[in-house]
């Protein structure tokens, strides 16, 4: 590089205060992308993989057993496909990891080729279950979507789609879900993406909420929240206000 080049090339401060003065709601198109959903014959993923493809979304299920993949996808319709979680995740370009926390690990461990340079949106919460209700459980990595960083290394890894109901995910009779989605991620570029892919559900807005190391906070706040819908029997969501 001539002293020219260097003298006429912004310097990473200087992009990252390019980056701050762009509007946070200015996300990219992401309709042509391919959505792949990682334990997609559960609820969540059900849900998660239903709404997506209601909102024209290209969509993916995954399943150690390709054969319950395309069975729920078969259900589901809305062009929705079904395949084994390694076929999913090479096929996809951003994958969500919607399974059991018990199998968390293991799922992503067996996945970390098929996943590398692959968005990767993890949604689990580490949630443990007593006589007095549903309590936070902490991982040795801080978060699922931490434990999720340091097994996949190759790929990009953010948190979202939390506090979602999987009840009201799956009601075709609710046309809209009012609710916000916290992103977490490193990189503003992906997490654009994954707000983007949030705005694409009738009612639901995706929200910027800092790096990585803040995704225990988030993932906790599923007990409190299934206390809320235990007591009032609703399906609460979380609205941010003033943004």
């Amino acid at each position: 590089m001539t002293t020219s080049d260097a003298a006429q090339s912004p310097n990473a401060a200087t992009r990252a205060k390019a980056a701050l003065k762009r509007d946070p709601w200015d996300l990219p198109d992401v309709s042509g992308l391919v959505v792949g959903v990682l334990g997609g014959t559960g609820d969540q993923g059900r849900g998660l993989a239903y709404r997506l493809a209601v909102a024209g979304q290209k969509v993916i299920i995954g399943s150690r057993a390709a054969e319950r993949a395309r069975t729920a996808a078969d259900e589901l319709g809305l062009g929705i496909e079904g395949a084994e979680n390694a076929e999913c995740a090479r096929r996809s370009d951003v994958v969500i990891v919607a399974v059991p926390w018990e199998g968390h690990a293991k799922t992503l461990t067996a996945l970390r080729e098929p996943l590398a340079g692959k968005l990767v949106v993890d949604c689990v919460n580490p949630l443990g279950f007593d006589k007095k209700g549903a309590y936070a459980l902490k991982p040795e990595e801080g978060s699922a979507a931490e434990q999720a960083a340091a097994l996949l290394p190759e790929s990009r890894v953010t948190a979202a789609f939390h506090h979602l109901s999987a009840v009201l995910l799956q009601d075709p009779a609710t046309e809209r879900i009012d609710t916000d989605v916290m992103v977490l991620g490193e990189s503003r570029a992906d997490t654009d993406v994954v707000q983007a892919l949030a705005a694409r559900i009738p009612g639901m807005r995706g929200v910027f909420a800092g790096r990585l190391r803040g995704a225990h906070q988030v993932e906790s706040l599923v007990a409190n929240l299934i206390s809320v819908n235990r007591r009032y029997k609703a399906h609460a969501g979380l609205r941010v206000t003033d943004v």
